[in-house]
């Protein structure tokens, strides 16, 4: 090998290690799934460390036969003829019996964890409806009479029993701190379950390509104390408490809606036992930037009042449900009854805050490709005009800022 190709080879290949040994390098692995938080997942963990150890082993193994019979065995003059070698009963055997051996030590192991992660959850389980929509979550408590979306609670120490279907194409539920992995299928129902062990702020995922907002349909997981989920899913049941927006700090004359601060409800608290965003972990904030075309007016100050009024007629309804707002039943789009208290919107592609939001309702296509939610601002082109002024979309905005 003449010393231009081997600098031709050995380039690349230094290049290559070296990117390796970077990523190494970086411990923040927020969506890991090794060191997973449930029973589940620890099961996966333990079996997928043993596969990659034993495939690592019998890699190195092979590698240095490979290499001691090409050292040992070589010509080294390079004159002498191959021999023709017709059959060796012992290296047949040896080497049929030897990955059999392997797949015994692989198929044991895997074969006891997929029967311990199929059976069926304990009695007493949380049960939960995951529903996939293009592109969007749908939770639904049915031991509670709760329908929420793109956030789930589970109370800690308590097995979660997840019923998977989908109401359109096929999508995949995962959330890899917690692990499993399960598709929704049409017309056929999935389950998987796990118990969380400890509280903490979790990042979920669509793992099927489902469309064009394949890569932006998430939730998020927030695992809280059995108490926690209690006040959470009380709240959840009420109807939608809209209040108008207070004023924003150090200024008296406008009214601003600003993110609430979330509590645990006790008995002299109606709060909303929602994860307090002070303690959301930096990983699970959206950080998605705005289409640079999109604006809106800055002097669009939003009212809730005028906002709550505009609701109870407007397109919204016909998709939405508001619990505690008659004319808003609709089954189409995510439920909105407390929206204000989530802390994402547009399937977690966003932060919930009231820019986000009024920016979503005046053009959420161009927010998301694909959504099958309208443009409503007037000054948007699409296929169909849209109805309301910045001013509207802001009093539209303050209004669903301020269901708690």
């Amino acid at each position: 090998m003449t010393r231009d190709l081997r600098m031709r080879w050995l380039t690349p290949a230094l290049a290559l290690l070296l990117a390796v040994g970077l990523s190494a390098c970086n411990s923040f692995t927020p969506n890991t799934i090794f060191g997973a938080h449930s029973e589940f997942g620890h099961s996966v963990d333990v079996l997928t460390r043993r596969l990659l150890y034993l495939g690592i082993l019998v890699f190195i193994l092979v590698e240095a036969l490979l290499v001691f019979i090409l050292v040992k065995f070589r010509d080294k003059d390079g004159t002498r003829e191959a021999q023709q070698i017709h059959g060796n009963t012992t290296l047949e055997i040896g080497w049929t019996l030897v990955p059999a051996v392997i797949l015994a030590f692989i198929a044991v192991p895997t074969i006891k964890t997929i029967f311990k992660t199929q059976a069926q959850a304990v009695p007493n389980a949380l049960q939960v409806e995951v529903i996939g929509h293009q592109w969007w979550w749908e939770f639904r408590y049915p031991q509670y009479g709760i329908t929420t979306a793109n956030e789930l609670y589970l109370p800690v120490g308590r097995t979660a029993n997840f019923a998977l279907t989908t109401k359109d194409v096929l999508h995949s539920f995962w959330i890899p701190q917690l692990n499993g992995k399960r598709d929704l299928i049409s017309n056929h129902t999935n389950y998987i379950w796990f118990t969380p062990d400890s509280s903490f702020a979790w990042n979920g995922f669509c793992a099927e390509y489902c469309g064009t907002s394949h890569a932006n349909m998430r939730f998020k997981v927030f695992t809280v104390t059995p108490a926690e989920f209690d006040a959470w899913a009380a709240h959840q049941k009420t109807n939608a408490v809209g209040s108008a927006p207070a004023p924003a700090p150090g200024d008296s004359t406008k009214p601003a809606v600003t993110p609430a601060v979330l509590t645990v409800a006790t008995s002299t608290d109606t709060a909303s036992a929602t994860y307090p965003r002070s303690k959301l972990p930096e990983w699970v904030i959206p950080k998605t930037p705005t289409p640079v075309s999109l604006a809106f007016d800055p002097n669009a100050e939003g009212d809730a009042s005028r906002g709550a009024t505009l609701f109870k007629t407007a397109p919204c309804i016909a998709c939405h449900t508001v619990r505690g707002v008659p004319t808003a039943a609709g089954i189409v789009g995510p439920n909105l009854t407390h929206v204000g208290s989530r802390t994402t919107i547009a399937g977690g592609l966003y932060p919930n805050d009231v820019k986000h939001l009024e920016l979503w309702i005046k053009n959420a296509p161009a927010m998301k490709p694909g959504s099958l939610m309208p443009l409503f601002g007037k000054a948007e082109k699409g296929e169909t005009p849209g109805l309301y002024t910045d001013q509207q979309i802001a009093d539209l905005a303050a209004y669903l800022s301020s269901l708690k």
